[in-house]
């Protein structure tokens, strides 16, 4: 998995890049975390996404619900096909802001 970060005044994009499973959905905590408090809002970017597995929906899950209670926006955008099914068989589809 790569991360690029990227800034727009507050507004955080991260581009992921790869998988993001049990391993790799750590350093995708870790660095969600470094960063908490310098974004007014946070994009995912999942163009070059491959796969995510349930600790990286965990991840998304965690990650939704603390900015959900700083009233920070948080958005996933650019899903694949792949990917997008795996929102949809979990229900995560419903649960996160998917554009």
């Amino acid at each position: 998995m790569n991360i690029v970060k990227n800034y727009n005044k507050k507004e955080l994009t991260l581009s992921i890049e790869g998988r993001i499973d049990t391993i790799t959905s750590q350093d995708l905590d870790k660095e969600i975390n470094e960063e908490l408090g310098n974004f007014d809002s946070l994009i995912m970017d999942f163009t070059d996404l491959e796969y995510i597995s349930s600790a990286g929906l965990r991840v998304l899950i965690a990650t939704q619900k603390k900015l959900k209670s700083e009233d920070i926006p948080f958005a996933i955008k650019n899903v694949n096909d792949s990917v997008g099914e795996i929102f949809r068989m979990s229900g995560f589809d419903k649960i996160l802001k998917i554009e």
